[in-house]
């Protein structure tokens, strides 16, 4: 699909739709809902009189030209209570827009800059998230489905601007909300596809093409490397699947000899529990359970596309986790590339264990800050449910900026403390450490497991397991794989280019 801007008057436009907006309470119209309401007759205003519309959030209203426009439709969306409107509206209007005339069968809209009048929204933020909840609302992941030939796609999207002088600068924010939103749709393919489809050796293939494309440095790595490299925590997990690990390194080198920032995601293509099995209810979900190393590759294509001048290095340990004959069990004893030995009491709490060497050999090559990624706990979703995605560190100032980027692109986080009184829910008897605190503060000693690996530089933890999946729905989110965090991961690396830590 097509984000373009252009310079015009929205009532000039021969698109198939125009698309324009309403305040709740607003009895007259103004800007270009007003300029639209003229070239109607009053059309708009007339059916507001009636309480036909009344600019409730989320309200569509399709109306008929009959040939006082260029434009055969106008559709008129609600956009609420003024003082509740905000980017994050702007980006969910536009995903609801984008669904609703794909519906009509609508190929190519136009629409004004929602945000940018009369609500006093950044006029670039606005064409950026315009763009953005265009891209993310609009996606579906068929490539399985045979074809529906009655089936039809937006093709475009214009945003109609008046001022000629905006339009180089609106025109560069919405390339940029293109950009970072086809990145999170390229997770979103990546934790939607069936797991027989999408190995270790499948994710590895894939994140070599993407770096292909995209000018990204790439290394895959196997068993025999990790041996060499003393991941045993890794290895462990992967023992029980007939499928090869893979260890994926993409890097990119945009800022000059600046230390690379290292973004690490948990890469379990599949997830049974190991012997610690899982109920089956529900577990054809666990195919996602490499979310958070889709994540890391589709954020790391986005900078390579925005030539962002910053350096990256993608780390994604890949495997299965199953409860094969050579599986680890229960009450076994592994060790990391650190040293550091762990007794394993639960074989379903893996993702901290493929991590834990991730996040060592992400010291050993010096990375600089280290932000993880994993759909690591049940536990997050117990605290968080579907709204937020938890963020731990040992660095307040990485914590902070992390929730910057989140609060700019509206993926929501909340912190949780990392005090030192959880770090003995992790204590062994028979090691340094245990994999598993138990049901207690769950996604707190998962934390403070993973941080007794990464050698006491600025690291954090971004646990998703409550948003990576959704059963329907909702906003710029559509039912199946989220794409969450990449955009948050993107605007953090943008972020850490312009003032590092």
């Amino acid at each position: 699909m097509q984000i373009n801007v252009q310079a015009g008057d929205i009532t000039q436009s021969d698109a198939p739709c125009i698309v324009v907006n309403l305040f709740e309470g607003v009895t007259t119209p103004g800007g270009g809902t007003g300029a639209v309401d003229r070239a109607l007759a009053g059309m708009i205003s007339e059916l507001i009189a009636q309480g036909d519309i009344r600019g409730k959030w989320g309200e569509m209203t399709l109306l008929h030209t009959f040939g006082k426009m260029p434009a055969p439709r106008v559709l008129v969306a609600g956009l609420g209570k003024s003082g509740e409107f905000t980017i994050d509206r702007v980006r969910e209007l536009s995903a609801a827009v984008a669904r609703f005339l794909r519906g009509k069968r609508v190929a190519r809209f136009a629409t004004i800059a929602h945000g940018a009048g009369i609500a006093g929204l950044d006029a670039e933020a606005c064409a950026q998230a315009i763009a953005e909840g265009a891209m993310l609302g609009l996606y579906r992941f068929d490539r399985h489905k045979r074809t529906d030939d009655d089936a039809t796609g937006v093709e475009s999207v214009t945003i109609v601007e008046q001022d000629r002088a905006r339009v180089g600068a609106l025109a560069a924010a919405a390339s940029r909300g293109q950009i970072v939103a086809e990145a999170a749709n390229v997770a979103r393919d990546l934790q939607n596809e069936p797991a027989n489809l999408m190995t270790p050796t499948d994710l590895a293939g894939r994140a070599e093409e993407l770096a292909q494309q995209h000018g990204l440095g790439v290394h895959v790595y196997g068993r025999e490397w990790a041996q060499e490299q003393g991941m045993g925590s890794f290895l462990g997990v992967a023992k029980g699947s007939a499928q090869p690990p893979k260890f994926i390194v993409l890097t990119y080198a945009g800022g000059g000899d600046a230390t690379p920032i290292g973004f690490i995601g948990k890469g379990i293509t599949f997830d049974t529990g190991g012997i610690s099995i899982k109920p089956a209810a529900g577990m054809e979900e666990m195919k996602a359970d490499m979310s958070g190393g889709a994540a890391v590759i589709a954020s790391m294509v986005a900078l390579a596309r925005l030539k962002a001048p910053v350096n990256v290095t993608a780390l994604v340990p890949a495997t299965e986790n199953m409860p094969g004959g050579n599986a680890t069990k229960p009450g076994d004893l592994l060790r990391a590339m650190n040293g550091k030995t762990i007794e394993v009491v639960n074989t379903d709490a893996e993702g901290r264990l493929i991590l834990a060497d991730a996040l060592c050999y992400a010291a050993k090559l010096g990375l600089s800050p280290l932000v993880d990624v994993a759909t690591l706990t049940g536990a997050i979703s117990v605290a968080l449910g579907d709204v937020a995605f938890g963020v731990f560190a040992n660095s307040d100032a990485l914590a902070d900026r992390i929730k910057q980027a989140s609060a700019a692109t509206g993926e929501k986080c909340w912190q949780l403390p990392m005090f030192n009184e959880y770090k003995d829910l992790n204590k062994s008897n028979v090691a340094d450490v245990k994999n598993s605190g138990g049901r207690n503060a769950g996604s707190i000693a998962a934390a403070f497991f993973l941080k007794e690996f990464v050698d006491d530089r600025p690291w954090a933890h971004l646990d998703i397991a409550g948003v990576d999946m959704f059963d329907k729905e909702r906003g710029v989110i559509p039912k199946g794989g989220s794409g969450i965090p990449v955009r948050t991961l993107v605007q953090l690396a943008l972020d850490l280019a312009a003032r590092p830590l």
